[in-house]
């Protein structure tokens, strides 16, 4: 079974290779490795390519944004299972891969998802979060809460078949993903309880405007996908998240 990682970067040299590095050290080996670049002009580009053929696939040019250039590292994909590894992120240890395949093998599942762990960027080590990944699904897409998006793994037929990521979404098209796949198309999936990636605080939707932004988008992908919900049930999932902050492992 081949499974195709797909990272997006744009000027981000500083942590890039982190990720890289926890995809090459993997056990498991039948892996594709694509890096889409969004034309950085900070040194990114020559981290990557400092690589060689490591890296299975690489272009570096100009894109629509974050979703625009996952479509295109998909696009490019060859293996039976697709993963998404955003460029600030990276694998627990070296024997995720290998789980997730076995999975994927002994359940004959559609898609595999896990738990992730947030970190302090300046002390890797330091859990400041943990995300909970089962959390009562699939019962609260009504309220935007869903697995995490870069635990997910899934066969690359279902993204043929239903659909890439919808650029037209700042910030919510993971969610529609999601919920396209998981509860309107209702894939065959396995829950893998243990964190297999640490994500370091921050990031595109941290803000108290891009958290207003993103709620609005998820109420447009939950009428989209016939999930009764409303403002008010979405914005509810903040206050469930911050009991993410007193589960450290």
């Amino acid at each position: 079974m081949k499974i195709s990682i797909i990272t997006v970067v744009w000027n981000n040299k500083e942590t890039i290779k982190y990720a890289i590095d926890s995809v090459l050290n993997q056990t498991y080996k039948d892996i594709e490795y694509i890096i889409v670049d969004g034309a950085s002009s900070d040194g990114t580009v020559e981290v990557v390519q400092s690589y060689g053929d490591r890296i299975t696939k690489f272009i570096s040019e100009p894109d629509k944004g974050l979703y625009d250039a996952m479509n295109k590292g998909i696009k490019l994909a060859t293996g039976d299972v697709v993963g998404i590894l955003n460029s600030d992120d990276f694998y627990i240890d070296e024997f995720v891969i290998e789980k997730i395949v076995k999975i994927f093998q002994e359940k004959k599942v559609d898609s595999v998802f896990a738990d992730l762990v947030y970190v302090k960027p300046d002390n890797l080590g330091n859990i400041v979060r943990y995300y909970d990944s089962s959390s009562g699904f699939p019962n609260r897409f009504q309220y935007a809460l869903y697995p995490a998006h870069p635990t997910f793994f899934v066969k690359r037929w279902a993204y043929e078949k239903y659909g890439l990521y919808k650029t037209d979404y700042k910030i919510a098209a993971d969610f529609d993903v999601m919920a396209r796949f998981l509860y309107t198309r209702k894939i065959s999936f396995s829950y893998l309880k243990e964190p297999i990636i640490k994500m370091r605080v921050g990031g595109v939707s941290t803000s108290l405007s891009s958290i207003w932004i993103n709620s609005l988008e998820q109420l447009r992908v939950c009428r989209e996908n016939n999930i009764k919900t409303n403002i008010f049930k979405i914005l509810l999932k903040y206050p469930i998240k911050i009991l993410g902050f007193f589960k450290k492992r």
